[in-house]
């Protein structure tokens, strides 16, 4: 028990001791690892050069489209739908029947009319038999020419019944005819909104259908005001119809977001704005021989405009602060800057910048999300032609 309470007296004495040399070995070992680590070295970035070049860019407009001719199909007679013989949405060519009215009465009054005719056509012959018989009597003074005056009177008569009796069958067969109904040129049968059986005539208010003329497709799209002073001062000419001489050819971005094979050109503007929403209409025409573009598509007209000298900043290498577009610029010093841009448009994957860059500066193209400003970077150089071809992927 002596001894134990002795070696606790003995690290009690000692304590102080302990702690300075723990405190020591501590210190030796911070100002060791201090020495042996230092600041870590800069980041690897690619970086590229801005240039300056040629550039195609284009302006959208929503469109709506439609046939070059929309053509409703309305019955000229009045009768029961006998038959329809064509779908919705069916392409037709010129002439095919479409619907089938009750020719039965019409038939009958052709029938009719026809008989008619040839009552007034016998009539007309026995007058013109009474005026031969007269004629000679009277020129040998064997009847008065008050007869041979009166037999003429009733041939004229009867040619006249004849010549309406000719009418009415003439008009009793276009009726006739007019109980087939085909297509008066090539497209496609719009929406139908009558069955078989249905009673149809000359003053219903709906067609029997709408026949969209597709062969060529006409695209219609508004300019805002802006829009269209911005027109005006681009292309070259004293009136809007010279203006519109100018412009390049337009294309069609369908709704899925691909682009119409064949160009447009646009034809006419409105020569005044709508009040209510201050908008002026041009309408674009596109071929339309495969038959892909129907009545009641929608679209967007791009149409290109070309700038000589654009600066190309990639997407991708930009940022957005307080809805502003920056980049991280690299100085002669390898630090990087946050540098506003202004931005006029787009094109592909790029902008179309104004100010804050000029040809020739460096910008990091990648890695920015670790940067910020006065970072020093160590740089790896990639040509604007690579960073191109990669956007274009």
């Amino acid at each position: 028990m002596k001894t134990l309470s002795r070696s606790i007296l003995s690290i009690r004495q000692n304590v102080p001791l302990f702690v300075s040399i723990a405190a020591l070995v501590l210190y030796s070992s911070c100002n060791s690892s201090t020495a042996g680590g230092g600041a870590p070295p800069p980041q690897e970035l690619p970086v590229v050069a801005i240039e300056s070049k040629p550039v195609t860019t284009y302006t959208e407009y929503t469109a709506s489209l439609e046939g070059n001719r929309d053509i409703e199909i309305r019955p000229q007679v009045d009768g029961y739908l006998e038959a329809i013989y064509v779908d919705e949405g069916a392409i037709v060519k010129k002439g095919q029947p479409l619907f089938k009215i009750d020719a039965r009465p019409f038939r009958e009054q052709y029938n009719t009319a026809n008989a008619m005719l040839l009552s007034a056509q016998a009539a007309l012959e026995n007058a013109s038999i009474n005026v031969s018989k007269l004629t000679p009597l009277v020129e040998n003074n064997v009847v008065s020419d008050v007869q041979l005056r009166s037999a003429k009177a009733a041939y004229n008569a009867a040619k006249a019944n004849v010549a309406q009796a000719q009418a009415q069958a003439e008009s009793a067969k276009i009726n006739l005819n007019y109980t087939n109904v085909t297509a008066p040129a090539d497209g496609y049968v719009g929406s139908i909104p009558f069955k078989t059986g249905s009673l149809v005539g000359k003053g219903q208010v709906d067609p029997l259908t709408v026949l969209s003329e597709n062969k060529a497709v006409h695209a219609y799209f508004t300019m805002s005001e802006v829009d269209f002073i911005n027109f005006k001062e681009q292309y070259a000419g004293s009136t809007i119809e010279a203006k519109i001489k100018h412009l390049p050819e337009v294309e069609l971005l369908l709704a899925d977001n691909t682009t119409y094979p064949q160009k447009g050109k646009v034809e006419l503007a409105k020569g005044q704005f709508d009040k209510t929403n201050g908008t002026i209409s041009f309408r674009a025409t596109f071929a339309n021989n495969s038959g892909l573009l129907r009545s009641g598509n929608t679209g967007k007209i791009r149409i290109p405009s070309i700038s000589a000298n654009s600066l190309l900043v990639p997407q991708e290498a930009t940022f957005e602060l307080q809805d502003k577009v920056f980049v991280y610029a690299l100085t002669d010093s390898n630090k990087v800057v946050g540098t506003p841009l202004t931005v006029t448009g787009t094109s592909g994957h790029f902008y179309l910048v104004s100010k804050g860059l000029k040809a020739g500066d460096k910008i990091v193209y990648k890695g920015i999300d670790r940067l910020r400003d006065g970072v020093v970077i160590k740089p790896q150089i990639i040509t604007a032609d690579s960073v191109q071809k990669t956007a274009s992927l």
